[in-house]
């Protein structure tokens, strides 16, 4: 059955979220329920000598302070709390004296109720004994690794830049930033018939679960891991935060159902963040706009104690076909929390770099941005030589200028003006975000009376996965839309894989395809007869069967059985971008229009064109939605988020949302997005390659392009404040 093209349909949980039925992990509801909350650290690194809870204990309703004394036997192992198949955080607060960085849990406080636990943590009283700190990565006290992290290479790219007729060499620095999800970050601890539930909005249930279980000394199947909504991931909430273990073992201690909602300002300073960055981008190219070699090096805010990746240099050399390219990437430790993914953790950075490094050479060529993107396009890695499964780029970029009207670009910049004195300004850029899988189980049941169950891996992040893999049985199985039960991120109904980095569409809906195509086959078995167009569950009546239910493992290319071992274990499992026979990635152009008010030179985003390359769209109208959530993560990045860390005592200064300035409706312009929508048949059965990330990636870039273009100003780093343009 060859997947067809998916109709323009309501989100699947839209009404029950409209509703307020869709009960996230802060909204479980348990009988003698305690409330936690935690006393942070007010140093950034030093030692605990005493704590005073003399004050706390005394406030009606505290049940118990908390402090390291009580969580001395947690157990800290490289996978316990680790993402993405990395190593974990090496470092768990309160389970000793010491401060590794400011705002981290130096006491626990539970109550009756959440008003009894906050004063009781307002009346902790903490002495220290401090140590000198690095805040930023510009400090003088932090450390430079020694040696690069990675190393991309292909041809002698420094030869080639030295000899080439056009080139640049700039440097652009991106800030640290925070994510802010509209759910905050919560855990709550409950025993249920003999199983210790941890609830919480996590995008690895059962990496989570299998973690906890690991740090305390428990069997994995002792603990469950529940997700059953996630309002808002993109990263953050892909490993055990800080205080989940705590208030695991609270409610452990206690015996008694343990809630804590960790309060924004906290999150700031607990939670993993976007690390500050440097890019230094050399391009070279020939008189006609060829590129021949891209050196590309980077430099990574980390923290003492932990690693975090630095994959900057991944995607790069993958837009275009360079003739040559190096990549090199390091690292620095200060003294704060360990940083981590953010929506296109190393995409959109590395993007923002090059794609306005592209507009720089684009300008040494006296060349049309769009033009000399299209006259480097490929069909094949330059890394690797292996082709793409697919690639419709240059389709992105050339619908995208039609529906945009880019014919209105001009060379000179300020030179478009609007009737009321605006400077115009238009800017492109691409983006990439590898297309990645993970295998899955899953349990799919057909009732005669056409009710459907299917229990599978994956987690609703608001990115629609439930709408994506109702889709599947839509067109499969002909069943009834609000006949559908969606069993997701919960260990007790399947093994749960890690949701993050745009595979699980890609990873979900070629489960539930093969889930439905098995009982298709199944119920022709039965009949003797292939099955007709009317809805299964009715021809599965005329057999007199209350039901059907079948199972399957399924596995992404190049992976065996292994994975599926793994998968069970609560162990990540990817692959992706490369596969044995080609790289997989989806793609994406945008074009921005920005008018610069010439007095104040305030900036306003009126319109955004995106097209996306994602391989087949799975439901059109969640679809847009990433994309246009994508792109105002684009505005924010480019003209309003960042971080101000304190050098004099570390943390963030802005820790809240109304210092931390992030876009609102009035900064929203027109975004319209459209889609190429061709299935990737070569990567999956469902021609799915992903959409979430590569929403945000080259989006910022478009923007700062197209301020570049109204003001003749190349801003070199973000955001772009009016103090820049004056």
């Amino acid at each position: 059955m060859t997947p067809s093209r998916n109709a323009d349909r309501p989100r699947i949980d839209a009404h029950e979220k409209v509703l307020g039925r869709a009960l996230y992990a802060a909204d479980q509801p348990f009988p003698g329920l305690l409330h936690a909350m935690t006393v942070p650290a007010t140093i950034a690194k030093g030692q605990i000598l005493s704590i005073d809870t003399a004050a706390a204990v005394a406030v009606p309703g505290v049940v118990r302070v908390f402090t390291h004394g009580d969580f001395a036997q947690i157990r800290t192992t490289p996978a316990a709390r680790g993402a993405y198949g990395q190593p974990g955080k090496g470092y768990q607060p309160m389970i000793g004296p010491q401060v590794r960085h400011r705002g981290e849990p130096v006491a626990l406080v539970v109550a009756e109720t959440l008003e009894a636990a906050v004063e009781g943590a307002e009346a902790v009283t903490v002495r220290y004994a401090e140590e000198p700190f690095s805040a930023e990565m510009d400090d003088s006290l932090a450390t430079p690794e020694p040696e690069p992290v990675s190393q991309q290479a292909s041809g002698d790219a420094e030869a080639a830049f030295a000899n080439a007729a056009h080139i640049v060499d700039v440097e652009y620095r991106h800030p640290q930033q925070h994510h802010n999800p509209i759910e905050l970050i919560s855990t709550t601890a409950a025993f249920e018939d003999g199983t210790l539930r941890i609830y919480e909005g996590t995008q690895s249930a059962a990496a989570f679960a299998g973690g906890l279980a690991g740090m305390m000394g428990m069997e994995p199947q002792a603990l469950r891991g529940v997700s059953p909504y996630t309002g808002g991931g993109f990263g953050q909430k892909n490993g055990v935060q800080e205080q989940s273990v705590l208030v695991a073992s609270a409610a452990l201690l206690l015996r008694r159902p343990v809630k804590l909602v960790m309060p924004r300002g906290q999150l700031f300073h607990t939670a993993s963040y976007r690390p500050h960055s440097r890019h230094r981008v050399r391009l070279a190219a020939d008189g006609d706009g060829r590129l021949l070699a891209g050196i590309y090096e980077t430099v990574q805010q980390n923290s003492r104690y932990d690693g975090f990746a630095s994959d900057h240099g991944a995607n790069p050399p993958r837009l275009y076909g360079y003739g040559a390219w190096l990549g090199r990437e390091r690292i620095v430790r200060v003294d704060t929390q360990t940083p981590g993914h953010q929506r296109a953790p190393h995409e959109h950075p590395a993007s923002y770099a090059t794609e306005c490094a592209i507009d720089e050479l684009a300008g040494a060529l006296g060349m049309d941005p769009v033009a000399l993107r299209l006259a480097n396009d490929t069909q094949r890695d330059p890394l690797t030589g292996k082709p793409f499964s697919s690639r419709h780029l240059a389709a992105c970029l050339t619908r995208g200028a039609a529906l945009f009207g880019w014919d209105r670009w001009t060379s000179e910049p300020g030179a478009l003006v609007a009737a009321n004195g605006d400077r115009i300004g238009l800017g492109v850029a691409c983006g990439s975000y590898k297309a990645a899988m993970t295998p899955s189980v899953t349990t799919l049941r057909l009732s005669a009376n056409g009710q459907c169950r299917i229990a599978t891996s994956g987690h609703e992040m608001g990115q629609g996965l439930r709408s994506v893999i109702a889709a599947e049985l839509i067109e499969v199985l002909g069943v009834d839309p609000g006949k559908l039960d969606i069993r997701i991120g919960d260990t007790g109904h399947a093994p749960q894989h890690l949701t993050a980095g745009s595979w699980g569409a890609g990873s979900a809906a070629p489960a539930a395809r093969a889930a439905a195509l098995k009982l298709r086959e199944e119920l022709a078995q039965l009949t003797g007869a292939a099955l007709t167009d009317e809805p299964v569950h009715a021809q599965l009546a005329r057999t007199r069967r209350p039901f059907l239910e079948v199972s399957v493992d399924t596995l992404p290319l190049g992976k065996d059985r292994q994975a599926i071992e793994q998968l069970r274990r609560g162990m990540p499992v990817v692959t992706g971008p490369e596969y044995p026979d080609f790289l997989a990635f989806s793609w994406i152009a945008h074009f921005a229009e920005v008018h610069v008010e010439p007095s104040t030179r305030r900036v306003r985003v009126r319109r955004v064109v995106s097209v996306a390359d994602c391989g087949r769209v799975m439901n059109r109208r969640t679809a847009e939605s990433q994309v246009r959530g994508g792109v105002v993560w684009g505005i924010g990045a480019a003209l309003r988020e960042t971080a101000e860390s304190d050098p004099r005592f570390g943390g963030v200064l802005n820790n809240d949302l109304a210092e931390y300035v992030v876009p609102v409706n009035a900064d929203i312009g027109a975004i319209d997005v459209d889609f190429i929508d061709e299935p990737d048949n070569r990567l999956n059965i469902s021609g799915v390659k992903g959409l979430g990330e590569v929403a945000m990636v080259g989006a910022a870039a478009a923007i700062v392009n197209a301020v570049h273009h109204a003001t003749g100003k190349r801003i070199r780093h973000l955001p772009i404040r009016i103090e820049d343009l004056l």
